[in-house]
C-alpha cells in the first residue's frame, strides 16, 4: 500500500477502533528530513491558544492597557487556567504566512490527541484517543491538510506525543480513593479499576467512543501501571536507573495514568499508534513528553522502532526531541544512554534559567555559556554538541524556574531580542515559544500584583491565546459545539485585551528577530561553527570575563570563517568595550571586520555609528611569533558602545562578503 493510498483510505473511513484493524505501509516517499538539524528553527505553538482562523474579524493589538475596570483579574486567570479557548488546526494554517515571514523553519504543534470529553485539557496531554484529533481542533484531514501545505511553503512539522500516560480515563475502586489512590511501592499495584463513560462517571456498560480509552488494545487493565498517585520528584543519582522508582510508576498529575510496560506489549501498541500518525500526516518528528518518568530502556526502544518506521518512509532523520524534566544533569543521562535513537533533549533546566538571566544582564555570560562548554569536550570545541540540544527561552510550563515569560520582567519590550539573538547565534537548536516574537509579557505588573498572588506559579500564565478570544469555551463536551461560547468569562487574550490579535508583522520585537533568523540562515558559521565566549577590557587595562550588566561577546568559528555577536547585557546602559578575536583565522596582518548587522545605537569611541556594510580594521596586539588558538592577538581597535546586538564577520582585504537579504527598514536595526 502507498503512502497515498494509506491516507485516503484511513480519512475516507472512520479512524480505526482497533490496530487489528491497521495496515502501515512497509515503504513510502515521505517529505525529506533534514540533513542536520542544526540548519533549522523551531517555533513552537499550543493549537488551543495560536489562532482560530477568525483574525480578521478583529484589529491589531495597538497598546496595551490596564483593564481596571474589571475589578479584578480572577476571572481572566481562570479562563486561561480552566478552559479552551478556541484555536483550531485550520487557524494554525491561516497562518502560515506569518510564522512563513518570521523565518523559522519548523512548527512544534502542541499535542493534539482527542481529549476526554468532560474535561478541559486543553494543553491536550490528557489523551482518551490516541488515533484521533480532538474536536476542539478540527479533523484528522486537518491535520493532513495543515502539514501538507506546510510542506509546500517549506516548513515542517513536528508533534507533540505522550507515552508515559493516558488521560483520566478510569478511576480506582471507591473504596481505595476513586479518582486518586494512594501511591503503592513496587511490586504492589491495585488489581480492580473501572473506566469512566463521557461524562466522568463509572461506565456500566460497553465502551462508547467517548468512554474509556481508544483503541481497544489500550483498554486492558494490565497495560497500566494502577499504582496510585505518589510523587514526580525524587529523582537521584542512586535510583534514577531503576525502572521502579516512584517518579516512574506513579500516575501523573490530573489523574493521568501511568503505562505499564513491564507488559511489554504496552509499548508495542503505543508505538504502532504513533507508526499511524507518520504515516497518515507525513509529519517530520515528534516531541516526546514526559521522559524522566518513562525508563530509558524503554525510551530507548519507542525510539529506535519510531525512527526505523519512518526512515521505511524515506525519513532517516525524523527528528525526536525528548523532555526531561529537572535538572540538565537528567537530560544528558537520557542522551548518554539513547546515543543516535534520539536526536536531541530540550534545554529547560537550569542552562534556560541562565539564558534569560544572562540576556538581562543579572548574571554574566558565563553562566550560560560555561554550562554550553561543558555540553560536550570529545573535540574540544563542543561544535557537533549542538545538534542535541534545543534551546529554550519561552515555554509552556517553564517546569524549572519561574513560570513567567521572558517579557515579563525585562528592562523593556525588547529585551526579549537579546535573548533571542543568544538562542539563534549560539550553540544548538533554536525554539521560539509563539508570542516571544510579540514580546508577551503577561497582565502590566501593577495589575498582577494587585490581583493575581499565583502570577509566577501557574503554567496558565505562560499561555495567552494570540488571536484575541472575546470569551472561552463552554465547559466540558458543550464546549464542542460551534456555538459552545461560555459568556461570561472573557477570553484567554493577551494582556487582558479581549478581540484584538497579536499577529503583528510591523512589531519592532517581530522584525528584528526575523532580521537575526535571516542572518543566521545565511551564515554557515551561525548554524554549524564552533563556539568561544570572548574577553573583554572595559575600564581596567586587562582583559578579563565580561561581568553582569556588560557587553558580551562570543565568536561562532567554522573552518577559516570567523563570526563575532556582541550583545550589551544591560537592557538600559550604555557600556563599551574591546573585545579579543582570534589571531589564527586571519592570515593577513590588516585584518578586517565586516558589519553584518547593528543596532541603531552601535557607535564607536568617535560616536561613528556601525552601521551595516561598514567595513572596520582590527589592531593586532601580542607576541609577533606563529600565534596558536587563544593567544588572543587581535582585538577590535574600536570600542563598541552599544545598546542592543551587533554581528561582526571577519574578511580579509580583498574578500567581497555579499550581505545576507534582510530588510533594512525592519524598524529596530540599521
Amino acid at each position: 500500500m502507498s503512502l497515498q493510498d494509506f491516507r485516503e483510505n484511513n480519512l475516507e473511513n472512520k479512524r480505526p477502533e482497533s490496530l487489528a484493524n491497521l495496515t502501515l505501509p512497509l515503504q513510502g516517499d515521505g517529505y525529506l528530513s533534514p540533513v542536520d538539524w542544526r540548519g533549522e528553527v523551531i517555533y513552537f505553538l499550543l493549537p488551543d491558544r495560536f489562532s482560530d482562523g477568525k483574525e480578521s474579524e478583529r484589529t491589531e493589538l495597538e497598546s496595551v492597557i490596564t483593564r481596571e475596570q474589571w475589578g479584578n483579574w480572577n476571572d481572566w486567570a481562570h479562563s486561561g487556567g480552566d478552559r479552551w479557548q478556541g484555536g483550531t488546526l485550520n487557524g494554525i494554517r491561516s497562518k502560515l504566512t506569518y510564522v512563513k515571514e518570521l523565518g523559522v523553519t519548523v512548527i512544534w504543534i502542541g499535542p493534539i490527541f482527542k481529549q476526554r470529553a468532560n474535561l478541559n485539557t486543553y494543553h491536550g496531554y490528557g489523551i482518551q484517543d490516541f488515533l484521533d484529533v480532538d474536536p476542539h481542533f478540527g479533523t484528522r484531514a486537518d491535520l493532513v491538510n495543515l502539514i501538507k501545505e506546510a510542506h509546500q511553503r517549506e516548513l515542517r512539522v513536528i508533534l507533540d506525543v505522550i507515552f508515559n500516560h493516558s488521560g483520566w480515563n478510569w478511576n480506582y475502586e471507591e473504596r481505595h480513593g476513586g479518582e486518586s489512590a494512594p501511591y503503592r511501592s513496587w511490586p504492589g499495584y491495585y488489581s480492580q479499576i473501572h473506566w469512566l463513560d463521557r461524562h466522568g462517571q463509572p461506565n456500566a456498560g460497553s465502551l462508547g467512543e467517548e468512554d474509556g480509552v481508544w483503541p481497544t488494545e489500550l483498554q486492558r487493565f494490565e497495560s497500566y501501571t494502577r499504582a496510585g498517585e505518589g510523587s514526580l520528584a525524587g529523582e537521584t543519582a542512586q535510583n534514577f536507573d531503576d525502572i521502579h522508582a516512584e517518579f516512574r510508576r506513579t500516575d501523573f498529575a490530573g489523574h493521568m495514568r501511568d503505562f505499564n510496560f513491564d507488559r511489554k506489549r504496552t509499548l508495542t501498541d503505543l508505538v504502532n499508534c504513533y507508526k499511524y500518525w507518520i504515516a497518515l500526516t507525513d509529519c517530520d518528528g515528534f516531541r516526546l513528553d514526559t521522559l524522566k518518568h518513562v525508563d530509558t530502556g524503554v525510551v530507548r526502544d519507542f525510539c529506535g522502532a519510531i525512527k526505523e518506521f519512518a526512515s521505511s518512509l524515506g525519513k532517516v532523520n525524523f527528528f525526536l526531541v525528548g523532555e526531561v524534566a529537572g535538572s540538565d544533569e537528567n537530560a544528558e543521562r537520557y542522551r548518554k544512554v539513547l546515543k543516535s535513537n534520539l536526536n536531541a533533549t530540550l534545554d529547560i533546566g537550569e542552562s534556560r534559567e541562565a539564558l534569560t538571566a544572562v540576556a538581562k544582564g543579572l548574571l554574566p555570560a558565563s553562566a550560560y555559556f560555561h554550562k554550553v562548554a561543558a555540553w560536550s569536550d570529545d573535540l574540544g570545541s563542543h561544535r557537533d554538541a549542538g545538534l542535541h540540544h534545543v534551546i529554550i527561552l519561552d515555554d509552556h510550563d517553564h517546569v524549572f524556574g519561574t513560570k513567567v515569560r521572558f517579557s515579563s520582567d525585562a528592562a523593556g519590550p525588547y529585551q526579549v531580542v537579546a535573548g533571542v539573538a543568544i538562542q539563534l547565534l549560539s550553540l544548538g537548536i533554536p525554539c521560539i515559544y509563539y508570542g516571544t516574537e510579540q514580546s508577551l509579557a503577561g497582565p502590566p505588573k501593577a495589575q498582577r500584583d494587585k490581583y493575581l498572588p499565583d502570577y509566577g506559579h501557574h503554567d496558565k500564565y505562560l499561555r495567552e491565546t494570540m488571536f484575541g478570544a472575546s470569551h472561552p469555551r463552554l465547559s466540558g463536551e458543550a464546549g464542542r459545539r460551534t456555538d459552545g461560547i461560555d459568556r461570561s468569562l472573557p477570553g484567554f487574550a493577551a494582556y487582558g485585551v479581549t478581540g484584538k490579535h497579536c499577529f503583528r508583522m510591523k512589531f519592532e520585537a517581530f522584525q528584528a528577530i526575523r532580521t537575526l533568523i535571516a542572518i543566521r540562515q545565511s551564515i554557515p558559521a551561525l548554524r554549524f561553527g564552533r563556539q568561544y565566549l570572548r574577553d573583554i577590557m572595559t575600564d581596567h587595562p586587562r582583559f578579563e570575563a565580561s561581568k553582569s550588566g556588560d557587553i558580551f561577546a562570543w565568536s561562532r568559528i567554522l573552518d577559516e570563517q570567523e563570526v563575532l555577536c556582541v550583545i550589551n547585557g544591560h537592557g538600559v546602559k550604555r557600556s563599551s568595550a574591546v573585545i579579543v578575536v582570534d589571531a589564527n583565522i586571519h592570515h593577513r596582518r590588516e585584518a578586517k571586520l565586516h558589519v553584518l548587522l547593528s543596532s541603531a545605537e552601535t557607535l564607536d569611541i568617535q560616536n561613528r555609528t556601525y552601521s551595516r556594510g561598514n567595513i572596520l580594521a582590527v589592531e593586532r596586539r601580542g607576541h609577533q611569533a606563529e600565534p596558536k588558538f587563544g593567544c588572543f592577538d587581535y582585538l577590535i581597535q574600536k570600542r563598541i558602545n552599544m545598546t542592543e546586538i551587533v554581528i561582526f564577520v571577519f574578511i580579509d582585504d580583498d574578500e567581497s562578503l555579499p550581505l545576507p537579504q534582510v530588510d533594512d527598514n525592519c524598524g529596530f536595526f540599521e
